[in-house]
């Protein structure tokens, strides 16, 4: 499924509402270029969850715990990380998928065998020669494809009622 996201706010709103449809134990894996919404739609996703307060970028941490409303959000960047055995060094795989909370994966493609076979891949794209996003949003394995359907509903309600989360 793919999404035209026309405006940063839109971006948010898909991340509210994909965050308040989370659930322990799920995975969300972000790919996509630089720039192109990854960090602002988990930021997004965060508010959805109840999470409070700043939720930066780890791009160096690797991996920042976040304790939101309802769960955690683990919120992992492997940008940085040389591959599989860089993260299971760490003991960093104990986390995916992990069990008081969900996961959101930037780059999970630089330890792609570590990665849940059960889970959201969201490819974030730039559209309209960079003025705008397009999402593309595909449920793996258990991960229900109903629960993908409740968020999209709940973005949709969120742009009819102009509520888009504020970061």
């Amino acid at each position: 499924m793919k999404l035209l996201l026309k405006t940063e706010r839109e971006t948010r709103c898909l991340g509210a509402a994909l965050g308040a449809c989370l659930r322990p134990g799920d995975v969300v894996l972000l790919t996509g270029e630089m720039g192109a919404g990854k960090s602002v739609l988990t930021r997004a996703a965060a508010r959805g969850m109840g999470v409070q307060g700043p939720v930066p970028s780890p791009t160096f941490t690797i991996l920042n715990i976040h304790e939101g409303a309802r769960m955690r959000l683990y919120h992992f960047d492997l940008y940085r990380l040389e591959g599989e055995d860089a993260l299971y060094e760490l003991g960093l795989d104990e986390f995916i998928p992990p069990a008081d909370g969900a996961a959101m994966i930037e780059w999970p493609q630089m330890a792609e065998e570590a990665m849940p076979a059960d889970a959201l891949a969201v490819t974030m794209r730039y559209a309209l020669d960079g003025e705008a996003r397009e999402a593309e949003l595909t449920p793996c394995g258990a991960f229900e494809k109903a629960r993908l359907d409740e968020a999209l509903r709940r973005m949709k309600t969120m742009e009819d009622e102009h509520e888009y989360p504020d970061d």
